[in-house]
């Protein structure tokens, strides 16, 4: 097989894995966003815990535990729905990614602890999932394509 043989079928192949951007893409929104819309959930279904938990057991860094647990849970029910939507895709990634982050360093006591290895994979699953969205923004079926595509925002395609 020449060198151009092998050029040719790795573009075809290329072509081939490209159709599956953006299919793949709103498959990483849809996971990510069901994960922490469950949590922000959860956290607005017992106030009262999410508060105990912000208090004596998350260290967030800065801010009041009150407010971080408001922060926290608005993030995680806000930029979710702006993720799923691929509206803004790119910031709702990075604001998930910051609440993410935050989530691991405020609770490292707990995840970087023997036997919590499979609670902090997630996390880093979820970053990577974020980082790539990121990235690559939140591909074709997505709201932000539909403003570019009518025009708005085209500086920013």
């Amino acid at each position: 097989m020449t060198l151009q043989r092998i050029a040719t079928l790795n573009v075809r192949l290329a072509a081939g894995f490209d159709l599956l951007r953006s299919p793949l893409l709103l498959a990483a929104r849809a996971y990510v966003c069901w994960q922490f819309l469950k949590s922000g959930w959860l956290k607005l279904e017992d106030w009262d815990t999410t508060l105990f938990l912000f208090q004596e057991e998350y260290r967030v860094p800065l801010l009041p535990p009150e407010w971080a647990a408001v922060a926290g849970t608005a993030g995680e029910l806000l930029f979710p729905v702006f993720l799923l939507a691929g509206l803004t895709g790119r910031a709702a990634a990075l604001g998930l990614f910051a609440v993410n982050a935050l989530a691991v360093y405020s609770y490292r006591h707990v995840l970087l602890a023997a036997g919590f290895e499979a609670a902090l994979a997630q996390h880093v699953l979820w970053g990577c999932l974020l980082l790539a969205l990121i990235a690559f923004g939140p591909g074709r079926y997505a709201l932000d394509q539909a403003a570019i595509g009518n025009g708005v925002g085209r500086a920013i395609a």
